[in-house]
């Protein structure tokens, strides 16, 4: 088999989704080739972690998409007046924080988990600051509202709160409070806190 980086990632994700263990020599073993390719097509360890992680997290953003489009169509605000952004972005967190590969990835190993997954030169967290500006700037340009500061640096900070909350089981040992951080982040996304 001649295993393409996306389909090295794909599989990878795979076994992310499935709460295995991401052993680099036992996906080279699967896929047909040695290690020495596997790293040159994807890099090290936890480069591959990333882009699963990502892969994972960006199929997640799209499906609480598709979810408000299926509930709202193009309306930028739900009945009750909540705001398309922060709907989807809730979902969101919601599916990761639920997610069982993530969750046991996040036991397992919790610093590989915690490294990749908020470093901001990594493959993670500037992808989901993108994904949520695109939400932002969306809504913003549909006159949903009009944010308190500009929206990279509202995304950037949504994002690190929500780390903070998403993983505060391994950051600081509490339990993971969605509710909170979903009243925080509501502040400041729709009255500017």
């Amino acid at each position: 088999m001649n295993a393409s980086p996306t389909e090295i990632v794909r599989v990878a994700a795979q076994l992310v989704n499935r709460g295995a263990r991401l052993d680099m020599s036992a996906l080279a073993a699967d896929l047909g080739i040695s290690r020495t390719t596997l790293f040159r097509r994807v890099g090290n360890r936890e480069d591959l972690l990333g882009e699963a992680l990502w892969l994972l997290s960006d199929r997640t953003m799209r499906g609480a998409d598709r979810a408000w489009r299926t509930a709202h169509g193009d309306a930028v605000r739900d009945p009750g007046g909540g705001l398309r952004c922060l709907w989807i972005m809730a979902r969101y967190r919601s599916a990761i924080a639920g997610h069982e590969g993530m969750r046991l990835l996040l036991a397992e190993e919790p610093v590989t988990a915690i490294r990749v997954l908020t470093d901001p030169g990594g493959r993670v967290q500037p992808r989901v600051i993108a994904a949520y500006t695109d939400l932002l700037d969306r809504d913003v340009d549909a006159g949903g509202f009009e944010p308190a500061v500009d929206v990279k640096t509202l995304a950037y900070a949504i994002v690190r709160l929500g780390e903070t909350f998403l993983y505060s089981d391994v950051l600081a040992s509490r339990s993971p409070d969605l509710a909170a951080l979903g009243t925080l982040v509501g502040r400041l996304v729709d009255q500017g806190l």
